[in-house]
């Protein structure tokens, strides 16, 4: 990791608050809302992340909701690219592909809309945390089924004490996963 990119992971860790007991007990939130209150690290961020969509050659920025969005449509500016919303299911009107994915407890549905891709497209996929990482395989099927190429998935923070990264991967095929912290 270089100086520059060790810089900013500090000054992005320094700027997440941990608080405890949040949603539920026993659960450690990190709370990126301090983060996007500071203009040096939320440049910081943007910039990082506006990097990697240049460097993978990203044409359309899909950033997934909601605190993806946050950090995707800045991206998307400042790399020069258009931004594509993935939306929980029944949230954007005309025509739509949805895909269902499985949840610790239950299931859910995602959107996006049927023209805003195309198969010139190279996608690449932001959002704030990796989890489970169902929410992003579930986006990386609708990129591919509105004919598009996925290039990577971009993600603020990863928990790396969860499966998302290795649910995931399938999913990428050969795609990279570039989280810029690891907790």
């Amino acid at each position: 990791m270089t100086s520059t990119a060790e810089s900013t992971r500090e000054l992005l860790l320094s700027r997440i608050r941990d608080v405890a007991d949040y949603p539920k007990p026993g659960v450690m939130f990190k709370d990126i809302t301090p983060l996007l209150a500071d203009p040096v690290a939320f440049t910081a961020l943007t910039d990082a992340l506006a990097e990697l969509c240049v460097r993978h050659g990203a044409t359309k920025i899909v950033g997934l909701e909601a605190r993806g969005f946050i950090l995707a449509a800045p991206v998307a500016v400042r790399a020069g690219l258009g931004f594509v919303p993935v939306r929980k299911a029944g949230k954007l009107p005309g025509a739509t592909l949805r895909q269902s994915y499985e949840l610790e407890y239950g299931s859910a549905e995602i959107e996006i809309h049927a023209e805003d891709l195309t198969a010139d497209d190279r996608v690449m996929v932001i959002d704030d945390v990796l989890a489970t990482g169902g929410t992003a395989e579930a986006s990386l099927e609708l990129i591919r089924r509105a004919g598009a190429q996925v290039v990577g998935v971009s993600v603020l923070m990863e928990l790396g004490f969860l499966p998302g990264r290795a649910r995931l991967e399938p999913a990428l095929r050969g795609a990279p996963l570039e989280a810029l912290i690891t907790v």
